[in-house]
C-alpha cells in the first residue's frame, strides 16, 4: 500500500496534532496510508543528548522512510518566520537523496503552527518548500475550493495548513484548522495516488 510520509517537528504539541490530522486525511483516500515520523531536537552543545528512540510519539525518521514514500507532508513550527532548526538540520543532511533523485517527482505538502496570527506562517511554509523543490518534489497547496480558507479567523493558507497556537500555546486547533489539515492530507494522498498510477 502506498504511504505518505508525514514528517514533523513539534515542541509544544500543536504540530504533532496537525500531523495526526493530516494523516487522517491521507488515510481517508482508499489505498493510501500515513507513516508518521519526527526528527530529534538539536543541541547547542556538541554532544548528542537525545535518545536513539523517542520516549513518546512518532519514531525518528530514517532515510528509507523518504525513499519508500509516495509523497511527503512536512510540518514545522514557525521560528521568526522560518523553519525550526531541528527540521532544517535534518533537511540539510539530505544531500545523498538529492544526488540520487529519489524524491524527484513525488508530491509534497507543508504545514505549520505559530504563536500569533501574523507570526510568519506563510514565510515559514515558503521556506519549507525551497529544499523540497531542490529535491525535485512537486508542491501541493491548499486551494480556495476548501471553503474554510475563506471563512477562517484562525490559521489556514493556500500554501499549506496552519494553526495559531497563541502566545502561551493554549489555543486548541480550531474546527476550520482541523478540516484544512484533513483536506490537505486528502489532497496530497489523492495526487500521490494519481502520480503513482
Amino acid at each position: 500500500m502506498p504511504e505518505i510520509l508525514v514528517l514533523y517537528y513539534s515542541r509544544n504539541g500543536s504540530v504533532r496534532q496537525m500531523a495526526q490530522l493530516v494523516g487522517r486525511g491521507v488515510e481517508s483516500v482508499e489505498g493510501m496510508s500515513a507513516r508518521l515520523r519526527t526528527v530529534p531536537a538539536v543541541s547547542t552543545v556538541a554532544e548528542a543528548v537525545e535518545p536513539d528512540v523517542p520516549e513518546a510519539g512518532a519514531p525518528y525518521v530514517e532515510r528509507r522512510d523518504l525513499e519508500e514514500c509516495a509523497g511527503l507532508a512536512l510540518g514545522s513550527p514557525t521560528r521568526f518566520g522560518n523553519i525550526a532548526a531541528p527540521m532544517k538540520y535534518f533537511l540539510d543532511g539530505l544531500g545523498a537523496l538529492w544526488l540520487s533523485g529519489s524524491l524527484a517527482g513525488k508530491p509534497a505538502a507543508v504545514f505549520t503552527s505559530s504563536s500569533s496570527l501574523h507570526g510568519g506562517q506563510e514565510t515559514t511554509l515558503l521556506s519549507m518548500m525551497l529544499p523540497l523543490m531542490h529535491l525535485g518534489m512537486i508542491m501541493v497547496g491548499l486551494p480556495y475550493t476548501e471553503p474554510e480558507l475563506l471563512s477562517t479567523r484562525t490559521g489556514g493558507t493556500p500554501y499549506g495548513a496552519s494553526h495559531v497556537a497563541g502566545i502561551n500555546n493554549d489555543q486548541p486547533v480550531s474546527q476550520e484548522e482541523r478540516r484544512l489539515c484533513i483536506a490537505h492530507g486528502r489532497r496530497l494522498a489523492t495526487i500521490a495516488g494519481k502520480l503513482a498510477a
